[in-house]
């Protein structure tokens, strides 16, 4: 099982904490692949820990539905599902409308000016067809707004919602596109303008429109 080296080790966190945000983020990007055989063992090793951190890591993943413990004989990644789409956009896409109404009493000057200049970063990406750098950028961005919104059940949610839904995006190669760039500045004006209604609304479709355009790229 090849396991990179070449990582960035957090610091000021648990072994436990290391080990479960490396591994799930080598899960998300492919790095561990779906269908993969996992050795806590080489695991350890690779990650600079013990070997229980990463058995409770994976335990953790496991709940999580990143990785399926079979005892006593292996524990592997789970494949991608293609159809989870349909299952996991649509309770985010009511989550993410709710932030942004929740975050508009929370607004700032500082808040503002970071969703522009993180909008203005995801614009230069999707038009330098910087796809990979395009998706991670535009989860900066909803995240700032769940973020603002400080609710820690929504923040909770979104996250575990979240980890999927990029793991989907980044295997399928989701392209992101200008309309996305245009929503979120439109997504900016509305809670500036106290717009809960409208901003929710558009933030809803700006998620359940990743539907429509990854059914519409497989059928091409």
């Amino acid at each position: 099982m090849p396991v990179p080296t070449n990582h960035s080790k957090p610091i000021r966190t648990s072994a436990k904490e290391s080990a479960f945000n490396q591994l799930q983020q080598w899960i998300i990007d492919g790095t561990l692949h779906p269908g993969e055989k996992l050795n806590d063992t080489e695991l350890a090793k690779a990650l600079g820990v013990s070997r229980t951190p990463v058995r409770e890591s994976l335990q953790l993943l496991e709940a999580q539905g990143f990785v399926k413990m079979y005892p006593g004989k292996a524990t592997q990644v789970t494949e991608v599902e293609k159809e989870s789409i349909n299952d996991l956009l649509p309770p985010l896409a009511a989550l993410q409308a709710l932030s942004a109404e929740l975050a508009i009493p929370y607004l700032t000057k500082e808040v503002i000016s970071l969703l522009e200049s993180t909008n203005e970063r995801f614009a230069e990406a999707v038009r330098l067809e910087n796809y990979f750098s395009a998706l991670k950028i535009d989860e900066e961005f909803h995240q700032i707004i769940v973020d603002t919104a400080k609710n820690p059940y929504i923040l909770t949610m979104v996250a575990a919602l979240q980890a999927h839904v990029r793991r989907l995006f980044f295997h399928n190669s989701i392209v992101l596109t200008e309309k996305s760039i245009d929503e979120h500045t439109a997504i900016i004006r509305l809670m500036k303008e106290c717009d809960a209604r409208s901003v929710s609304a558009i933030m809803r479709e700006n998620w359940l429109r990743a539907i429509d355009e990854f059914y519409s790229r497989k059928s091409e």
